[in-house]
């Protein structure tokens, strides 16, 4: 979208470049921006010592002097697919997992791979097929990276792609594993400092039984899963 407005995602992406003492040239490169839009910016509010993204933003709506509201998006919308009951589809799975907790665009980015038949896109076709900024697609991917749901791998073209596999719910499972660990012993520390005696101390004690016995169910139903192999089934596939 080098042509197009900037978004409220990309100024902050540009504030947070100047924070980290980057040249117009090297956050234009990461944006997939021209530098000389990107040095407009910020010339245009303030320069580098002063520019805030909120501020900035603010100051374009107002220069545009929009008399309308914008209409709102489909729910569907943004998934860079023709037919419509696929992009309903893709909207609910979004939806699903951003019921779980996951962030709403880690959410689209995970599902975007999902829908595809090879599994990983590059960030510039991510950014085309959910229509956000490039700034948006980099921290999505890299809080993915971080929780182990998708890794990077370079293309023919020397392009980063973005990737799953068949694994990438089982490692899903072991994260939310690992985290029950983290509060299982945070229940049982606070059961020590309040008195197992008392009801809150109670209470804390039964939740950490609870949150070990959940975890240790969860790895070894992936264990389970994984030691039937491809021939594995369930009682409601039958």
């Amino acid at each position: 979208m080098p042509g197009g407005r900037l978004a409220l995602e990309e100024r902050e992406f540009i504030a947070a470049g100047l924070a980290d003492g980057w040249s117009y040239t090297e956050i234009a490169r990461r944006l997939e921006r021209p530098a000389s839009t990107v040095s407009r910016e910020v010339i245009r509010n303030g320069g580098p010592g002063r520019y805030r993204a909120d501020r900035a933003h603010r100051a374009t709506v107002v220069r545009a002097r929009r008399g309308r509201a914008p209409q709102p998006a489909s729910p569907a919308a943004g998934f860079g697919m023709d037919d419509e009951a696929l992009r309903e589809f893709a909207a609910r799975f979004a939806e699903l997992l951003v019921f779980d907790g996951m962030p709403r665009m880690q959410a689209r980015v995970l599902t975007c791979l999902h829908l595809t038949d090879s599994g990983s896109l590059t960030a510039a076709e991510l950014v085309r097929r959910l229509g956000v900024s490039p700034a948006s697609i980099s921290t999505a991917v890299g809080a993915l990276e971080k929780r182990d749901l998708i890794r990077r791998e370079r293309d023919s073209a020397r392009r980063d792609r973005y990737c799953i596999d068949d694994r990438t719910w089982y490692r899903t499972t072991l994260n939310l594993a690992r985290a029950s660990e983290a509060k299982v012993r945070a229940a049982r520390r606070g059961a020590e400092i309040l008195g197992p005696a008392t009801p809150a101390g109670a209470r804390l004690t039964e939740i950490g039984r609870y949150l070990d016995y959940l975890g240790s169910e969860m790895v070894q139903a992936v264990e389970r899963w994984h030691a039937a192999g491809p021939s594995r089934s369930h009682p409601a596939d039958r």
